[in-house]
């Protein structure tokens, strides 16, 4: 029972205090995973998978060993809150998401667009109004499931392990996990680790979000056809499902011409609905909410079952 009760502590506190601002483990992670490459860097996929076992497997180690800290359940409950709201960001994701639909609907387009790069790679200085919040609600879809129920499924089927151990698969592909001229071979390993890792809590994502459509007006036929219809078509295999019911949820059109800082995307559309408007992504948030909240409750479930 003290995964079970470490998860939903642990979820709760992320919904009250969000990420740390300061001193953040996972931040401090990414700075050690960055001199680890830098000692480890070749350019083919051995080094790679080396540079991914060294970091993941150390992480879960650390993660095993914080778990038995915990000398009773109390104790083990404990480490399980505090390893859960580490890696959680579900509560920051919402929190930028609002933020950005309050500027938007004021006209603050340049606060809006100061306030994108933390939410994903578009360049905002080409984007208007609508753009910025199309660039927001697909960050928001893609990243309830990364950020939330992703960790929450790990960590109820492997405790304190579980629950680092993907936080750090989920870091390093977005370190390295690209297909540039730099790491295309090296980071080979990393973004099929997380595409791994991401393929059971991507479904459950995608199937929360179509159980969930009512509440933003949506319905759940509509979700599950996009999810059908147009999932496959994305370049990721997570995240093709969770911004294809996201968009059949919301009844609008994501994907087409994508402007990052590195040059222009055409992706896949998804979804049959009219672009995506401001009021959309208020709405996109309300259902990132849900779903992390009914994903908290299938894994403090889970764990209870597996006690």
């Amino acid at each position: 029972m003290s995964t079970a009760a470490g998860l939903g502590l642990g979820f709760a506190l992320d919904r009250v205090f969000g990420d740390p601002r300061r001193w953040h483990p996972v931040a401090g992670f990414g700075s050690g995973a960055a001199a680890v490459e830098s000692a480890l860097y070749r350019d083919d996929r051995a080094a790679g998978v080396v540079y991914e076992a060294v970091l993941v497997g150390g992480v879960v180690v650390a993660g095993a060993a914080a778990q038995r800290l915990g000398r009773n359940e109390f104790g083990r409950a404990v480490v399980t809150a505090l390893a859960t709201w580490t890696v959680l960001g579900g509560r920051s994701l919402v929190r930028v998401g609002r933020e950005m639909a309050d500027r938007l609907e004021t006209g603050d387009i340049d606060g809006a667009r100061a306030l994108l790069p933390s939410l994903c790679g578009r360049d905002p200085e080409v984007l208007d109004a609508d753009g910025l919040a199309r660039a927001a609600l697909e960050s928001i879809a893609e990243n309830t499931s990364d950020a939330a129920v992703a960790p929450l499924c790990w960590g109820a089927v492997a405790g304190v392990p579980g629950l680092l151990g993907y936080r750090a698969v989920n870091t390093l592909d977005a370190m390295v996990g690209y297909r540039n001229d730099r790491y295309r071979e090296f980071g080979w390993a990393a973004a099929r680790t997380d595409d791994l890792a991401n393929l059971v809590p991507a479904r459950l994502s995608g199937v929360l979000t179509a159980l969930l459509a009512p509440l933003v007006g949506g319905h759940p036929r509509t979700a599950l056809a996009a999810w059908r219809r147009d999932a496959a078509a994305h370049p990721s295999p997570n995240a093709g499902v969770a911004e294809a019911t996201m968009a059949g949820a919301l009844g609008v059109r994501l994907g087409g011409r994508t402007q990052y800082r590195h040059g222009v995307e055409l992706r896949p559309t998804l979804g049959s609905g009219p672009a995506p408007r401001v009021p959309d992504l208020r709405r996109a948030v309300r259902l990132s909410e849900a779903v992390q909240l009914a994903a908290a409750a299938v894994a403090v479930l889970t764990a209870v079952r597996r006690s």
